[in-house]
């Protein structure tokens, strides 16, 4: 049956932060709960997973009501929530534990994840050094120096914390995982490193939901989306469906010439211009086809005439515009 929300609602103080939030997974995927900052992202997951009290509403899994006690749940939070002055490995054991997890499969399970996230240099520091000496001489060049011991938080960089993070979400091997910006922090090697582990969760028919800034990424893996603007769900549904309801109005155009005369004669919205490289919002395949047409008839010299349904990080910014301009 999967995950069904219902009129999640919260106030602080009088103000709602959360207005009458609804939506539901009937199946394995990825859902993405997107927002502008302040929108009430954090408060819905923190609600839905029970760790932060209703004021309304209910997040029910497979019939019961979604808690670590009806459902294995994997969360990454957004902000950092690793002890500073403990090693990694006790605090990696502490929380598989608490998930149910034994002590000897938590250790099998560190160490698959270590070495899939590519953090045994931090985890098994010992053995990483050893690994890396690949010949006797350079063995020899390291005898008897002094055994590096584990990190602790506080000597990692963000990137790398936010990744042991996402190692301790997915140690009880979670149904549910809820990745609350996932890929903070992280240069764009570790970030192809997260993203492939969320391809092969999803391949595993995992459930997921996704809270990010970063639409480029969100829309390579969610099938379905709330986008949340000052508490409120402005547009839900599925995205391959919210985008074919645009159409194809969005138009790249790369060419050696300045076409803004052309532009201004069609009346075709310019959405950005840089050096001869243009971004238009047009009112359909007519308009463009039209475009092409006149400046192939002038022998304009075209490197790029793409058309094509709009993004979401520009549906995104329009339905948030929408929202400021409704109130």
């Amino acid at each position: 049956m999967g995950l069904e929300v219902n009129e999640l609602f919260k106030q602080y103080g009088g103000k709602t932060v959360v207005d009458h939030l609804s939506f539901r997974m009937d199946e394995p995927g990825v859902y993405a709960l997107l927002g502008t900052n302040g929108a009430g992202k954090t408060t819905s997951i923190r609600m839905m997973l029970d760790i932060l009290a209703k004021d309304g509403g209910t997040a029910i899994w497979n019939g019961k009501p979604l808690s670590v006690n009806t459902c294995n749940i994997g969360y990454l939070a957004e902000e950092r929530g690793l002890y500073p002055k403990y090693a990694l490995m006790d605090q990696l054991v502490y929380f598989a534990e608490l998930r149910g997890v034994s002590k000897a499969d938590a250790k099998k399970r560190i160490s698959h994840w270590s070495k899939r996230l590519e953090l045994d240099e931090y985890l098994y520091p010992e053995q990483h050094k050893q690994s890396q000496l690949q010949t006797p001489a350079r063995r020899g060049m390291f005898a008897g120096s002094k055994k590096e011991k584990p990190k602790l938080a506080d000597q990692l960089s963000k990137g790398n914390q936010q990744k042991i993070q996402f190692l301790a979400a997915l140690l009880s091997d979670p149904e549910l995982i809820v990745l609350d910006e996932p890929l903070s922090g992280l240069d764009p090697v570790n970030t192809d490193l997260i993203k492939n582990v969320i391809r092969e969760e999803i391949a595993e028919g995992k459930y997921l939901i996704m809270s990010s800034h970063q639409m480029a990424t969100v829309e390579e893996f969610c099938t379905d989306i709330t986008i949340l603007h000052r508490s409120k769900a402005v547009l839900q549904g599925n995205l391959n469906e919210i985008k074919k309801g645009y159409g194809r109005v969005r138009l790249h155009v790369k060419t050696e010439q300045d076409i803004t005369r052309y532009l201004q004669e069609a009346g075709i919205a310019v959405m950005s211009e840089k050096e001869c490289e243009y971004e238009l919002r047009v009112t359909g395949e007519e308009q463009a086809n039209a475009l092409l047409f006149r400046l192939m008839n002038d022998h304009v010299t075209i490197i790029t005439f793409d058309l094509r349904e709009p993004s979401l990080h520009e549906i995104f910014v329009e339905k948030a515009g929408e929202a400021d301009e409704r109130e």
